[in-house]
């Protein structure tokens, strides 16, 4: 839940979360079938965590659960093209729409236990992920 121990770091730990799924983004295979399977894996294994940190910490979503960032990380970069200077751009996206939770995903953050933790990121992602590629297509509209 912790991603190794990176949900203590004392300031921003959702932002070190993040920072640690672009480290994986870049660690993992460019595959599709690696990449999906590695999104699909965080999500069952990170809503399980999640189900026992909120025990262990005796709150809801603590700071200290990362792994949906770092999900999300890998749902914001998922099948775009990019190398570190679009992957920074979608690291900066992904991290505006998990502070703000555009809708729904502050109504899945609702969800119980670990599906409301990662559920939440999961569609920060798609958003960060949409914007990401928006933005690609504009910059290539651009004589």
């Amino acid at each position: 839940a912790t991603a190794f121990g990176v949900g203590y770091v004392p300031l921003a730990p959702g932002t070190a979360g993040s920072a640690a799924g672009l480290l994986l983004w870049y660690l993992l295979p460019s595959s599709t079938a690696v990449q999906a399977s590695a999104i699909v894996a965080l999500m069952v294994a990170g809503s399980l965590a999640g189900n026992v940190a909120e025990r262990h910490f005796g709150r809801s979503d603590p700071g200290q659960v990362v792994v949906d960032e770092v999900m999300g990380m890998l749902i914001t970069l998922f099948l775009v093209p990019v190398g570190w200077h679009g992957a920074l751009v979608g690291f900066l996206l992904f991290r505006v729409a998990d502070v703000i939770k555009p809708y729904p995903a502050n109504r899945l953050e609702g969800l119980p236990g670990g599906w409301g933790i990662m559920a939440d990121d999961g569609m920060a992602g798609i958003y960060a992920n949409l914007a990401l590629r928006a933005i690609l297509a504009a910059r290539h509209l651009v004589i």
